[in-house]
């Protein structure tokens, strides 16, 4: 499938079905991302998206993931939230942009914050939907055997809710990645978001589809490396194999 849409995207542009500000062609793609390259300016942006990303994500797990245990404890505690968290789901955390850039300014705080917004619920309902599935056979072993509740949570949960907690970090990883692009491109001064942006705006649209193309790469390569790294940590279960379509 890839070669033949390279295909066509090179008769396109040799053949000019499109115009050629456009779609340029493959090579003038090539030759721009080249150029990217020597000039650090590829690496520089793709080196700042990451690291608001994986500074995002590690807030995100250490909110998500505390909060859903302390929920899967505590009843009321579900009760309690369940309203607003069913709200802010509702939410789209693009639209939140404006009023982010209000609050915290254009710096990395309104970049994280949206991160934050947009990872936290597939990591937060995919840890809890892990703990409260957890065989009924495990949980009657621990009650006859009077396992404290963190000999419990430590021995019992985790280790049984960790293909959905893997699950929930794969989404989160991919939800913040997609979020970042989208603020970037608002209101940012530097990433791979406002380097398609900024091409755009200056009439270089080889350039936008080398951040495009970086994009999905880098997507790809994310992937793979943690499905990897998951199917290793958890080598019973096969998540790749799920997930193959």
């Amino acid at each position: 499938m890839p070669s033949l849409i390279l295909l066509l995207w090179t008769a396109a542009s040799y053949w000019e079905w499109v115009h050629p500000y456009l779609l340029p062609s493959p090579l003038k793609v090539l030759n721009a991302a080249w150029s990217l390259l020597i000039r650090g300016e590829l690496l520089k942006h793709l080196g700042v998206s990451l690291k608001r990303v994986l500074c995002g994500f590690a807030l995100t797990m250490s909110i998500a993931f505390p909060l859903s245990i302390l929920i899967h404890f505590l009843g009321w505690l579900k009760n309690l939230l369940k309203g607003s968290l069913e709200f802010l789901r509702s939410i789209p955390p693009l639209s939140a942009i404006p009023l982010l850039i209000l609050w915290f300014g254009i710096g990395e705080a309104s970049k994280t914050a949206i991160i934050v917004m947009a990872s936290f619920f597939p990591i937060f309902l995919n840890v809890l939907s892990g703990l409260e599935n957890v065989d009924e056979c495990w949980k009657e072993l621990s009650d006859s055997i009077q396992l404290k509740k963190s000999d419990y949570l430590k021995n019992i949960l985790i280790p049984s809710a960790l293909p959905s907690i893997l699950t929930g970090i794969q989404l989160g990883i991919s939800y913040s990645w997609r979020a970042l692009m989208g603020a970037e491109m608002i209101a940012a001064a530097s990433g791979v978001g406002y380097l398609i942006l900024d091409s755009q705006e200056m009439g270089r649209i080889d350039r936008v589809f080398v951040g495009i193309i970086t994009l999905g790469i880098c997507g790809i390569i994310l992937d793979h490396f943690l499905m990897r790294m998951f199917n290793n940590w958890i080598p019973w279960k096969n998540l790749e194999e799920g997930q193959r379509w």
